[in-house]
């Protein structure tokens, strides 16, 4: 029987404006609202609830809960500000205030009316809340966040590179000379937006485009389409390789950070910079090669992505949420064939599988690594397998609020940074 949902998915697919989601997208969206209660959740938590349809609010409220000020959140950090951007695509659809005000208490704990901001951007780690910062100003129009976000971007006028031009992970002498895939997504969204916002495009379009390619040219790996999760300038770190310099694993959440920073880069990169069509193949390269490591049981892909088979190995979630984002949205904008539109599909049932409600109401999302170094392969397989970690929640609800909105009859659009 096809449920009301069911009936609003086939009525709004035959609206879908982009052609090349058309043909797939009420089956596929019909089968992802199908599932009601994740089948491995009944099993692991048999006193759970009935699963909500609309998981960005479930998994929002439930964190809201979890942490309900600013003080609990804490300190300045990028994993709970990836997660307070999903909150605000949450907002975008929904406009419950008490979601923008949860952001700006958070960012007002750690700013002041000058746009000082309590702890120093030397790292690239510390440089996505600033997106939070242009969230801010552009909703209140405060001074106060402008300046901030002006502060972040001064950093980079003398922030150290490689010798090629790629911004080190940090200038800590732990992470000197190094790029992280990582690195790509803390940094580089936030300067492309702070351009397209303040006048500065000329430059964010260039410096932007210019480390996407740096870092891809030294983390890229032929063989089999993905990205090693770091490389060593220096060669001076134990697991960098004597020759090429690059780490030795291919870390799922590197591969996603990367993926996902290209999707909101050419969001805002005219149609016409020069380096628009290089973007665009990588986002077609690891799109082919999410496929082919995607689990074919699950749909999710492992906490190493290529190595399924090895004992020790584990279907890891805010990955799989990232990796499913890229590829819908890459149909979405035509940067890649409507196969795909499936791949995302099956990555997002898988991700839906992680999900359960408890006994308290709260909803749950486990099995989501936790922040992880460069490393051996022992020390990926044994990351702890996190329940409701940040970088499950945020990368869940930037998914969700696109493949899964459908389901509550909205249809996002691509965010825009200018401001009058």
């Amino acid at each position: 029987m096809i449920t009301r949902i069911g009936q609003a998915l086939l009525k709004l697919s035959r609206n879908v404006s982009t052609p090349a989601i058309k043909p797939a997208v009420a089956l596929s969206l019909l089968t992802a609202c199908s599932i009601s209660m994740p089948a491995n959740a009944r099993r692991s938590n048999p006193s759970a609830t009935v699963a909500p349809t609309n998981w960005s609010v479930a998994v929002t409220e439930s964190t809201m809960k979890r942490y309900p000020t600013a003080e609990s959140l804490k300190g300045w950090g990028y994993a709970k500000s990836l997660y307070l951007y999903g909150v605000y695509v949450v907002y975008l659809r929904t406009r419950d205030p008490r979601y923008l005000d949860y952001i700006k208490s958070w960012i007002d704990l750690h700013i002041d009316d000058q746009g000082t901001i309590n702890r120093p951007i030397n790292a690239l780690d510390y440089v996505l809340p600033g997106n939070l910062l242009l969230i801010l100003y552009k909703e209140t129009r405060q001074e106060k966040y402008k300046l901030a976000a002006g502060n972040i971007r001064k950093v980079f006028n003398a922030y150290p590179r490689t010798k090629d031009g790629g911004f080190w992970h940090a200038g800590t002498p732990s992470r000197q000379w190094q790029l992280w895939a990582d690195g790509v997504f803390m940094s580089l969204p936030f300067l492309e937006r702070y351009g397209e916002m303040f006048g500065e495009s000329a430059y964010a379009n260039d410096e932007v485009t210019k480390q996407l390619l740096i870092y891809y040219k030294h983390l890229n790996d032929p063989a089999t389409g993905l990205l090693w999760h770091a490389y060593d300038e220096s060669g001076a770190q134990p697991w960098a390789n004597p020759s090429t310099h690059q780490s030795g694993f291919h870390w799922c959440r590197a591969i996603g950070w990367y993926g996902m920073t290209l999707i909101q880069v050419l969001d805002i990169l005219p149609k016409n910079h020069p380096q628009r069509k290089a973007l665009i193949e990588i986002v077609q390269q690891l799109a082919k090669a999410y496929e082919k490591y995607q689990d074919p049981k699950t749909g999710l892909w492992y906490q190493v992505v290529d190595k399924g088979g090895v004992d020790g190995n584990w279907l890891e979630t805010s990955s799989s949420s990232m990796y499913s984002y890229m590829m819908w949205i890459g149909v979405k904008r035509g940067y890649l064939s409507k196969h795909y539109l499936d791949v995302a599909m099956k990555g997002y049932r898988g991700v839906l599988t992680k999900l359960s409600v408890g006994a308290d109401g709260l909803a749950n999302l486990i099995d989501i690594c936790e922040g992880t170094n460069v490393s051996d392969l022992a020390y990926y397989f044994a990351r702890k397998r996190n329940i409701n970690d940040f970088h499950g929640l945020g990368a869940f609800l930037i998914m969700n609020e696109e493949l899964g909105a459908a389901g509550v009859g909205y249809q996002p659009k691509p965010l825009s940074w200018k401001v009058n």
